[in-house]
């Protein structure tokens, strides 16, 4: 698999002093109710089989802790970050709010993002139109006293829709 070997390219090409930074070779950004029984538990198995360290949330915040500080902590601690953008991947908070921290750890630590349009097509994310126009309306009305924070959500989904990513609508079988 090409992604493999992308992957694989980045571990190897790394110096020493570089790779104790990372605690995670790959963090996995996803709406649970889309993703999680199906494409994502795919993804995470291949990963994890090709030897590569990805987190996941459930499998990897200790219960009883808070989940904010773990997950910031671990996308910071990450090489490269995958995106799956769902239809429902904008209608929650948690996870735009990971992809602003993904952002930020893109452009000051250097970090790979890859985005992967799951049945979603990449224009409705990247100019937030059809129901990804609807869900940032929805954000607009319930959130007017954090119109900033919404702003910067809807700039992260963009920029990260604009990198050369994977469509699954476009690929055999997904």
């Amino acid at each position: 698999m090409a992604f493999e070997r992308s992957l694989d390219h980045c571990s190897s090409s790394s110096s020493s002093s570089t790779q104790s930074r990372w605690s995670y070779d790959v963090f996995l950004s996803f709406r649970g109710e889309n993703t999680r029984k199906n494409f994502t538990d795919h993804l995470y198995e291949a990963l994890v089989q090709a030897g590569i360290h990805t987190f996941r949330d459930d499998d990897e915040l200790p219960r009883g802790r808070e989940i904010s500080p773990e997950l910031l902590k671990s996308i910071q601690g990450s090489r490269i970050s995958i995106v799956v953008l769902s239809r429902n991947y904008a209608s929650s908070r948690w996870c735009l709010d990971e992809l602003v921290k993904i952002i930020e750890c893109k452009k000051t630590l250097g970090q790979l993002l890859v985005p992967i349009f799951y049945d979603v097509d990449p224009s409705d994310v990247r100019h937030q139109t059809g129901y990804f126009g609807e869900t940032f309306g929805r954000h607009e009305k319930h959130y007017v006293d954090e119109m900033e924070k919404v702003e910067v959500r809807r700039a992260a989904l963009s920029e990260a829709a604009n990198l050369s990513g994977w469509d699954l609508q476009n690929v055999a079988n997904g």
